[in-house]
């Protein structure tokens, strides 16, 4: 169960990060969020987070099946 959740995470999170940084530099129009330097550099760090949900539960996955 927390192998799922984690990769149920770290996809939303990528994905968020993803169009956050978008919409930051200004790529996606039509928000607040538009031309925002905040968004612009928290997009990625937000996406890099969901990039390690991702390894772990990959990495649990494929840790379990050793077993």
């Amino acid at each position: 169960m927390m192998r799922g959740l984690l990769l149920a995470a770290g996809a939303l999170l990528v994905i968020a990060g993803t169009v956050f940084a978008l919409q930051g530099f200004g790529v996606l129009g039509g928000s607040s969020m538009s031309r925002s330097g905040f968004w612009a550099a928290a997009g990625p760090v937000i996406a890099v987070i969901g990039l390690a949900f991702l390894v772990a539960g990959v990495r649990r996955r494929q840790a379990g099946s050793r077993s």
